[in-house]
């Protein structure tokens, strides 16, 4: 029962200090340190209650470019058969914002004695509020009234739900959100200005690999997919170092998987690299650090993509630390 009181009281005090006037679905490189955002089903997967904080910059120095700032809070009960918990995301690009939050459960099976192979079944049910500030937009013909003079906003349900499978060496997962995609409506004379809530779809995977008793290789993979736009492939290399901190590398490009007669056959690639690190400052906090570097013409513009994060496990009696290599 504490362990719910303590979900609760945090989710209210994020609810009340983040502002309700909320891009598409945000893009953290460190997807591999959170994947409550991608997947519901890894909810309690830690098998502790385990607080994040993440918060990404991308294309720094554009104006209007990416915002974004994640919170989420997980643990497993019941003997670790169910997981709950439940992660809020702000997102922020150029005139358009999004808010949503929601509240995950995963259904945890072990599947042997040794009780390291599970299998996990998430559904994650919430709320996204979707907005337009008319104000940051500049009209082509002065006085347009198509454009909004202030914030437009809507509120509007939003299903998750995903699968997931673990052992100690791995993992993959697979999910789906806004599968209750709705669009908000500007302006009924001009549908240009609507903004459309697509569902995406994640598939992810990867391996721990222990070379010795003090390094570990683990490679991940992610590929992600809102069956209109450019398929997203995520490419990373991490190497734990004497089970106290990560370093890793990450390679991300689009892929053409199957047809999409709405986009252009000549697109580039949209690539980028980056690094990741991750240091455990002791047994309960994590620290993270991310940056991309694009690899397309945005590079003449901009001054890379960072990410920061922060986890904080609290102090229990069945700890596996650091043994979560996912």
């Amino acid at each position: 029962m504490k362990t719910v009181k303590h979900l609760i009281l945090f989710f209210a005090t994020m609810i009340c200090s983040l502002q309700i006037d909320a891009q598409q679905n945000a893009q953290f490189s460190q997807y591999v340190f959170n994947g409550i955002y991608i997947n519901p089903a890894y909810t309690g997967y830690k098998e502790e209650l385990y607080l994040q904080a993440f918060a990404r910059a991308q294309w720094t120095g554009i104006k209007g470019a990416p915002q974004t700032l994640s919170l989420s809070a997980d643990e497993a009960i019941n003997d670790e058969s169910l997981g709950i918990g439940g992660i809020i995301t702000k997102d922020k690009i150029g005139a358009q914002s999004t808010l949503s939050a929601s509240a995950n459960f995963a259904y945890r099976i072990k599947l042997d004695r040794t009780e390291t192979n599970i299998l996990a079944f998430g559904l994650g049910v919430g709320v996204i509020q979707t907005g337009l500030d008319g104000s940051q937009l500049d009209a082509i013909e002065l006085g347009d009234n198509r454009i909004p003079t202030g914030s437009v906003s809507q509120i509007m349900p939003d299903i998750r739900a995903g699968m997931h499978y673990s052992n100690e060496k791995f993992f993959i997962g697979f999910s789906a959100d806004n599968l209750l995609s709705k669009t908000l409506s500007v302006g009924a004379d001009y549908s240009s200005l609507n903004i459309k809530i697509e569902p995406h779809f994640y598939l992810t995977s990867g391996l721990a690999l222990p070379l010795n008793d003090q390094f570990v290789f683990k490679p991940t993979f992610l590929i992600k997919d809102d069956l209109k736009g450019p398929t997203s492939l995520d490419l990373n290399a991490f190497m734990l170092v004497k089970e106290r901190f990560w370093l890793g590398a990450v390679y991300r490009t689009s892929i053409k998987i199957y047809p999409k007669t709405n986009l252009q056959n000549d697109l580039r690639d949209r690539a980028a690299i980056g690094f990741i690190g991750e240091l455990f400052v002791n047994t309960n906090l994590r620290v993270g650090y991310g940056y991309d570097y694009s690899l397309n013409k945005l590079s003449n513009y901009d001054y890379g993509s960072h990410e920061i994060s922060v986890g904080y496990y609290f102090v229990t009696k069945k700890s596996r630390r650091p043994k979560c290599y996912f």
